[in-house]
């Protein structure tokens, strides 16, 4: 495993490189159970940005570091002391006071929203205490795997909240059952890595952590072994049509193609298929 060139400055993220083309990035405060502070969900945007247009990535692996946790959700008591939770210290007027914790929520959506923008597909892998913002993460990515010691939970109710960071809008459209969304966001109880499985919201449960890292790398090097711009298309029209009808997801579909099927890429796939050779690709 080597560094990645240019994620050097993050303080709270391990970024390096697995394979060719592939990316790790690891949580990295697993003396915190990896929770989230301000400056943490900041550097995780920043970073997804950075992959999402990086030439040298086109699959990326998301854990955490630590036996312990993935991550046990926001540090509530350091978005305390920064007044997103509770109040600042200053004397604001109700309105006033409301259009800060929007400014603040809204940008802290669109710090995790980054994994779902990233244009690279992302397979997160979860382990131990995986609960509140682990979700709303895990709700973002491509492929969910977990090893089968995670304990999972909606768990904002439980402080006195509705989830706000995307679970409550990603999570009714990735299982097979409402009923069961509305139960676990309801109750805020845990659940394991087998009903995890059961309801489709992981799509395999490893042994243990590491095995689960394992093969993680190995789906994102043979993801990235194929053409980017048909994974990077792919993704993008299957996002396009979980929130579309489709005759829009058709429409945009067509216009999509007519411009990427003229790449050299699919020349070089067909001629591969019909040699029976391993085609190399261009990076994106």
């Amino acid at each position: 495993m080597s560094r990645l060139e240019g994620y050097s400055d993050f303080k709270y993220f391990l970024i390096s490189s697995p394979s060719e083309y592939v990316a790790h990035v690891e949580i990295n405060r697993p003396s915190k159970l990896n929770a989230f502070t301000e400056e943490m969900w900041t550097e995780l945007g920043t970073a997804f940005a950075r992959l999402s247009h990086d030439p040298e990535v086109r699959a990326v692996v998301f854990s955490a570091a630590g036996d312990r946790a993935f991550t046990a959700g926001l540090d509530v008591q350091a978005a305390s002391q920064g007044g997103l939770v509770g109040g600042s210290g200053e004397k604001l007027d109700m309105a006033r006071q409301a259009t800060k914790h929007r400014r603040q929520i809204v940008q802290f959506q669109d710090c995790i929203g980054q994994i779902e923008k990233c244009e690279k597909p992302v397979i997160l892998v979860m382990h131990g205490i995986s609960i509140g913002l682990a979700i709303d993460i895990a709700c973002c990515a491509d492929i969910r795997i977990c090893s089968k010691d995670t304990k999972f939970a909606v768990k904002e109710v439980d402080i006195g909240m509705a989830a706000d960071i995307g679970t409550l809008s990603r999570l009714p459209k990735i299982v097979s059952s409402f009923s069961w969304v509305k139960d676990v966001c309801l109750t805020a109880r845990g659940f394991g890595a087998d009903e995890a499985l059961a309801v489709g919201f992981v799509s395999q449960v490893l042994e243990t952590k590491a095995k689960a890292v394992e093969v993680a790398v190995k789906l994102a090097t043979f993801i990235a072994s194929k053409s980017p711009v048909a994974v990077q298309g792919t993704k993008e029209l299957l996002n396009h049509a979980r929130d579309n009808t489709v005759a829009d997801s058709l429409r945009y579909t067509s216009i999509w193609n007519q411009a990427m099927l003229q790449s050299d890429d699919f020349k070089s796939a067909l001629l591969s298929g019909l040699k029976k050779t391993k085609p190399r690709f261009e990076k994106l």
